[in-house]
């Protein structure tokens, strides 16, 4: 019985190690056979947010293949690194992930994910580059123009930021995505001035008035009010009477007058900021005025009735507060903006405001 017994350990070993033997023989075999195999193609696909991509097939093919001569087509799989690839392309700065794969075809897949700009940064030392929504630094591409939000007058150049200028990039990263999901604030902001308070400044493009708009706290809400506004009030009897409108605080929205407007300039601007509002009305409400918290916009107080807006904005006291009012707006078409001269800013946020418009009482 224990002599059967061994025979029969014998056998099954003997199959084991024979089967092993297969396998290890069928994985040399696949090894010799893909190491013999060659590249059949490149197919690059590049994921961006748009139209544009300003990393190109060309800069890709080029890490792949460097040399012109020896194409990757034709060349041994084993000869391709895949990982050291991936590393180089990931390299480039407009970059934010690289795949790479061989198909049962023999074709190499590449998919890269392109960083994504989100507005563009002129420093107070006049140097201009573009940031993702990570804050990363992306340079200017000589191949096309983008259009994004554009901030004036940033206090530093540098990429790794502390203190007051972290939170100042930090509330950017938030407003510029807010900005570019509405065309309705696309449309209408031409640029956004720094303050030395560390606060924005938005010079429109429809109205000769400036736009006080605080620090980045609450800004869709600033928003919303901002765009009731322009709904209630502008749509109605203008915005060229307007030196300033003001909404940097809670629940309110303070309007410093300018004096006479002229009546031509009146009866445009009335027309053009109707067609926005037009415009506006074929989207979605969240994307021109709404704050994205549902929470928030339920909790959002009233907006004043025509009316109410009207009579107090008559009885404001008139005076205008700024020594100058932005006037240059930066071009749409060519993308290239020219940055607004620092100016003599009162710090708002030490300022009683003259006129304000709150929420009403109920009857």
């Amino acid at each position: 019985m224990s002599f059967k017994s061994n025979i029969r350990k014998i056998l099954l070993l003997s199959l084991g190690v024979l089967a092993g033997g297969g396998l290890l023989v069928l994985l040399i075999a696949a090894i010799n056979k893909k190491n013999h195999k060659i590249c059949n193609g490149v197919d690059i696909v590049i994921k961006g947010t748009g139209h544009e991509v300003f990393l190109s097939r060309q800069d890709v093919m080029s890490i792949i293949a460097p040399d012109k001569s020896n194409p990757a087509k034709g060349k041994p799989l084993a000869s391709f690194d895949l990982k050291k690839i991936e590393s180089a392309i990931e390299q480039n700065v407009w970059t934010r992930d690289a795949q790479l794969f061989f198909d049962n075809n023999g074709v190499l897949r590449v998919n890269v994910e392109e960083r994504a700009p989100v507005a563009r940064i002129f420093t107070v030392n006049g140097n201009s580059f573009y940031i993702d929504s990570t804050g990363k630094h992306l340079p200017l591409n000589s191949r096309m123009t983008v259009k994004l939000p554009v901030y004036t007058n940033f206090p530093a150049d540098k990429e790794t930021l502390m203190g007051e200028d972290s939170v100042l990039m930090q509330q950017i990263r938030q407003i510029s995505p807010f900005i570019l999901a509405s065309p309705f604030w696309m449309a209408q902001i031409g640029q956004i001035d720094i303050t030395p308070y560390r606060s924005f400044e938005m010079v429109p493009v429809v109205g000769k008035h400036n736009i006080i708009f605080g620090d980045g706290t609450d800004y869709e809400q600033k928003f919303h009010r901002l765009f009731l506004f322009y709904q209630q009030v502008g749509a109605k009897v203008g915005l060229d009477k307007y030196a300033a409108i003001n909404v940097q605080y809670n629940n309110q929205v303070v309007a410093t007058k300018r004096g006479a407007a002229g009546k031509i300039d009146s009866l445009q601007a009335l027309k053009n900021i109707q067609k926005l509002i037009d415009a506006s009305k074929q989207l979605p409400f969240d994307t021109v005025s709404t704050p994205v918290d549902n929470n928030i916009a339920a909790n959002a107080a009233p907006a004043p009735t025509l009316t109410i807006l009207k009579e107090r904005l008559r009885n404001a006291a008139v005076k205008d507060t700024f020594n100058h009012v932005p006037s240059s707006i930066p071009s749409r078409v060519t993308g290239h903006p020219t940055p607004l001269k620092s100016r003599a800013v009162l710090p708002q946020e030490k300022n009683k405001p003259k006129a304000v418009m709150k929420k009403p009482k109920a009857n």
